[in-house]
């Protein structure tokens, strides 16, 4: 099982924005060096506390920074701009990263960048889908450029100033062939996108908002678009975040991970609820689909969301989660705020250095029994 790191990121809105974004990007360049397989940073331009406007511009400065570490986009809003900007923004990230690409994509969720740019009335899940098959033809094809896909509001033409001798109306293509990996974060139970996915291959990325009870339905959707499309679902392909804090003992990541007044972790699920209750989805909390609201407070939320303690109780709580849901790909640790920067960073080193190799040799044995 790999080893992943997520985050949106969340921070408090009275802190420095020059400050955030350096601490995300050292966030990485530790994960970098700790051997996690990839790094999603997702982008926002609305939200003070979200503080990555643009997630391809952030990873731009991490290429030089890291070595092994995918950068990815979690994710690139695709209702935000044209297609044909991000088809070829993606692409020349790719060529500079030489391959450490993984282009994660999403609608784009946040209501308030929506009126901000003057489609909050707007489909835009449609917008979405039309999108990356504006994306993907232009990866797929030469030039001369003239995609005009049935229903689909963007028309992508070169064709009447094209001078292709001299370079004139080309597009780019990806650095990897045929393209990057795709990601797609699932954050609803039963998510019927999770077919679409399977289907086309893309591969998903379960939220850690969602309850672990839910995860599983995820992959079952995952395996039936594999099985309409004729081929056979991979376990490597499908992503599991989580919320989870390891330190040296279980009172020290009770307290960080959920109980100071000053948790990271305390204020990114109170930033998460408010947030959903404030856009009517605290669906993604709940257990069943009829539980009442008044049901889903912060401590039910912090209760059912968070994985904490030692090195011991996580590997445990970790094994559990997949003794649940089934086997998956990547553990998704989600990045927080550095309220005290030698926890956090001892956090990540744990669950790298100690958790992972426990969970793995544990998977090793459970296999070979």
């Amino acid at each position: 099982m790999r080893l992943g790191y997520f985050t949106m990121p969340v921070h408090p809105v009275e802190r420095d924005w020059a400050e955030t974004l350096q601490e995300d990007r050292q966030a990485v360049i530790l994960a970098d060096k700790l051997g996690f397989y990839d790094a999603f940073m997702g982008e926002h331009l609305t939200d003070r506390c979200e503080n990555i406007t643009n997630a391809l511009m952030f990873n731009a400065m991490l290429i030089n920074d890291t070595k092994t570490i995918k950068l990815a986009t979690g994710t690139t809003n695709l209702s935000h701009m044209h297609p044909v900007l991000i088809a070829q923004q993606a692409a020349m990230f790719d060529h500079m990263s030489q391959g450490r690409f993984i282009f994660g994509v999403s609608p784009g969720a946040l209501t308030s960048d929506a009126e901000a740019l003057g489609i909050l009335e707007q489909d835009r899940n449609k917008m979405f889908a039309e999108a990356i098959d504006v994306i993907l033809a232009i990866w797929e094809r030469d030039p001369p450029y003239d995609i005009d896909l049935p229903d689909n509001r963007f028309k992508v033409s070169t064709s009447r100033t094209q001078a292709l001798p001299i370079g004139v109306g080309y597009m780019g293509k990806p650095y990897q062939k045929p393209r990057p990996e795709i990601v797609g974060t699932v954050v609803a139970p039963f998510s019927p996108g999770v077919v679409l996915m399977g289907k086309r291959d893309f591969h998903p990325l379960s939220a850690n908002f969602l309850l672990s009870k839910h995860l599983k339905s995820h992959w079952e959707n995952y395996c039936k678009g594999k099985a309409e499309a004729g081929v056979e679902p991979k376990v490597a392909d499908w992503r599991v975040a989580r919320a989870i804090c390891v330190l040296d003992d279980d009172k020290a990541a009770a307290r960080y991970g959920r109980t100071d007044p000053n948790s990271p972790y305390a204020f990114y699920w109170s930033q998460m609820w408010t947030k959903m209750k404030r856009g009517k989805r605290l669906y993604v909390f709940k257990s069943h689909k009829d539980q009442p609201d008044d049901e889903i407070t912060l401590d039910y939320v912090l209760d059912h969301c968070m994985i904490h303690g030692s090195v011991n109780k996580v590997v445990d709580q970790v094994l559990a989660l997949r003794e649940e849901i089934g086997d998956f790909g990547e553990l998704v640790y989600a990045g927080m705020d550095w309220v005290d920067p030698a926890l956090s960073k001892r956090s990540m080193q744990l669950m790298a250095e100690q958790v992972m190799p426990r969970v793995n040799a544990a998977i090793g044995k459970s296999a070979a029994a």
